[in-house]
């Protein structure tokens, strides 16, 4: 074949898949098996190869290039993208309607949309060639993600126009294609995935575009951007027409509607629809159709007045429980876990739901070989709504408590008021691991490569005596050790050595102390830094010394004088006495005293001495006794663009403000980012200031 011939065949087999992909992935038709279709590629890879001089932009070939190095490029995008108000009733959606029909003398129409749960994405074309895709970001500007989006085999690499183009549309995991990457998971003993929505998004953020392309992903586009299309779309029901026509996939089930009780209908007629659907919808986007009246209508700060996202309320499903296990917590608090047949609950696969404890399950009379309504609303950890007792057979086993722990075997007891068993055993091997889990977790000392697994066999090792001796393991420790390559080797001891280095209220959480959590840490923090007892003076012997009652010597490096040192936090804490500790903001009497008791416990003692001699450094500026936020609560709802939630926890602390967990009536502001949970709903029925990621970032 000379390169004459060659062109002709590869710009047939060209056309022939870009046929094939819109037959598939636009119009939903599939006329070959998938074969024949990995069967023209191959082709087309063997052509191209011999004639490398006839590769084009637009060939299929070319979606997958090779892994970016550094961090991703921001880029501004020529339309600002607002997010969309949230509507969670019929009743809202008419409120909704009351507003904007006051903004136009017109009849409004509406067009209905289902809400894809996956990744927004704005992609651009340039005289109909696919030249950039960006992330959602802040709105303003978003991540270059063009090596892993251009992947995704629904998107055309070229147009049926020659036009320019900037369109917005959501990428996301269809649920075949999720089931098959977790079962993939569970054959190589790997962690499944929680939900569609993250491994979507996780997988277009990888540098490496093999990774995206790997995933089975798809795209529906639904919203149009700056254009030279002629003549130009008069409505958004023409904008998804004008779509499908250049070869763009839209979600298909969209519908327009001239009254708004035809609207309210068909967001409870895919309520309970959804799952028929072979991909996660989260909700319904109301749009009002003709594109001048949206123009009218204009926009808040925040939101589109002519559009609305009706949430789903919390998912419910039926399961059966196979057994019901005990889970023995850090502070040997234990746990009933229901273990479920496996069940796609919003988003995610669950098979396991808390039972919380043994009050609880004879309140719902959970029984193993129960049917269930089982119940996840956003991050919330699934729960057992309900027992189905008319669907029992009589082979139902009722679940009692044992006397001794199911993982040391010693008693277990029960104290007056507490609604938990404990394990009574200090040394409880669960309890053990669950700490050591817990003070490497994220949210504490943020080690990597020291998951479950590793942490029960360097126990069982007997590597880890307390969590200093994490920050002493070495490489001739971990490299004969079964879980442990070169690498990864090489990985954990760099985690460990930067993890050194730690803000003090993340010490102070990983530590343990019963009832501490992350807000009561940072306000203990606070508190110590206020009223602190400086032993800056003995650092140099203990740098010096060797202790007797230790059996390792003092690393040559041991850190020099901080501003406030582990051994200061010891000293301020031993010097507080409990009735102070009981009038700390947001501490409480019982948290109080387990604070006061694990100061003055001598192992503990020793335990923060150790700390210190391996060169465990504390931070202190994420810690504010004044600032811009000073004396006002925030709380974090949906997924935010411009920054992580634990960066946007560090910029309130820093500033003076506190973090909190749950809605209640004193909540000063609640900062909503995509997809909000049920706390947006609370807040909004509570009338707490909300305000957007963007409006946050003013304040500081």
């Amino acid at each position: 074949m000379d390169e004459q011939d060659a062109k002709k065949k590869i710009d047939l087999l060209k056309s022939k898949i870009k046929k094939l992909n819109y037959d598939y992935f636009v119009l939903d038709k599939s006329t070959v098996s998938e074969s024949v279709r990995d069967s023209l590629k191959r082709e087309l890879v063997e052509l191209e190869a011999e004639y490398p001089n006839l590769i084009t932009p637009d060939s299929p070939t070319q979606r997958v290039g090779s892994a970016l190095s550094g961090k991703f490029k921001r880029i501004k995008h020529l339309t600002a993208k607002k997010s969309l108000a949230d509507v969670f009733s019929g009743e809202e959606i008419e409120e909704w309607y009351g507003r904007i029909k006051k903004l136009t003398p017109e009849t409004i129409e509406f067009i209905c949309e289902l809400k894809l749960d996956g990744l927004n994405i704005t992609v651009h074309y340039e005289k109909g060639l696919f030249v950039r895709a960006v992330t959602r970001g802040n709105g303003v500007e978003g991540e270059d993600v063009t090596h892993a989006v251009k992947t995704v085999e629904a998107i055309p690499l070229k147009l049926e126009k020659e036009i320019d183009l900037e369109i917005s549309g959501e990428i996301f995991l269809p649920k075949k294609a999720f089931e098959k990457i977790n079962k993939e998971q569970e054959k190589t003993s790997g962690k499944l995935y929680a939900n569609v929505r993250n491994l979507a998004a996780g997988a277009i953020r990888q540098l490496d575009p093999k990774v995206a392309a790997s995933r089975g992903l798809d795209v529906d586009f639904y919203e149009i951007g700056k254009n030279n299309i002629a003549p130009s779309p008069k409505s958004q029901e023409e904008v998804l027409k004008t779509f499908k026509s250049l070869g763009l996939p839209t979600e298909p089930h969209y519908e327009h509607f001239e009254k708004i009780e035809d609207v309210v209908k068909f967001c409870e007629k895919w309520e309970t629809k959804r799952n028929d659907l072979p991909y996660e919808i989260d909700g319904i986007v109301i749009k009002v159709n003709f594109l001048t009246q949206q123009q009218q209508m204009g926009k808040t700060a925040k939101t589109p007045r002519y559009a609305v996202a009706y949430k789903f309320p919390a998912e419910q499903v039926t399961s059966q429980v196979e057994d019901i296990t005990l889970q023995v917590g850090r502070t040997g608090a234990i746990t009933p876990v229901a273990i479920m047949k496996p069940v796609l609950v919003a988003g995610s696969v669950v098979s396991r739901a808390t039972l919380h404890n043994e009050d609880e399950i004879a309140k719902k009379d959970v029984r193993i070989g129960d049917t269930v309504i089982l119940q996840k609303a956003g991050d919330v950890i699934p729960e057992v709504v309900e027992s189905l007792k008319d669907m029992r057979t009589g082979k139902e086993k009722k679940f009692k408590f044992p006397a001794n722990c199911p993982v040391c075997d010693e008693k277990i007891e029960r104290k007056e008021q507490e609604a938990a068993y404990r394990c009574t055993n200090i040394d409880c091997p669960g309890k053990r691991q669950e700490s050591f889990s817990h003070f490497v977790s994220k949210k504490a000392f943020d080690i990597d490569g020291l998951g479950e697994k590793v942490i029960q066999q360097l126990l069982a090792e007997g590597l880890l005596k307390d969590f200093a001796d994490i920050f002493m393991l070495k490489r001739s420790d971990l490299l004969p050790l079964e879980l442990f390559k070169e690498k990864r080797v090489e990985n954990t001891l760099e985690s460990t050595e930067k993890a050194k280095t730690i803000p003090i209220e993340k010490l102070l959480f990983g530590l343990g102390v019963r009832l501490m959590g992350e807000t009561g840490s940072y306000d203990l923090a606070k508190y110590f830094l206020l009223h602190q007892t400086k032993s800056s003076q003995k650092i140099e012997r203990y740098k010096k010394e060797k202790d007797e009652q230790t059996l390792f010597e003092v690393p040559e490096d041991s850190p020099t004088e901080e501003e406030f040192s582990v051994l200061d936090l010891m000293e301020t804490a031993q010097a507080i006495p409990l009735e102070d500790l009981e009038n700390i903001d947001g501490i409480g009497g019982k948290a109080a005293t387990y604070v006061y008791e694990w100061f003055q416990d001598p192992a503990n003692k020793k335990l923060l001495e150790k700390l210190y001699k391996v060169g465990v450094v504390l931070t202190t500026e994420n810690i504010s006794t004044s600032g811009k936020l000073s004396g006002q609560s925030f709380l974090i709802t949906g997924t935010l663009n411009e920054m992580t939630r634990d960066q946007t926890k560090d910029l309130i602390k820093k500033n003076g403000g506190k973090v909190v967990s749950t809605v209640t009536k004193d909540l000063d502001f609640l900062i909503v980012g995509e997809s909000p949970g049920s706390k947006f709903k609370k807040a909004k029925e509570l009338e707490i200031k909300t305000i957007t990621e963007t409006e946050f970032k003013k304040m500081v």
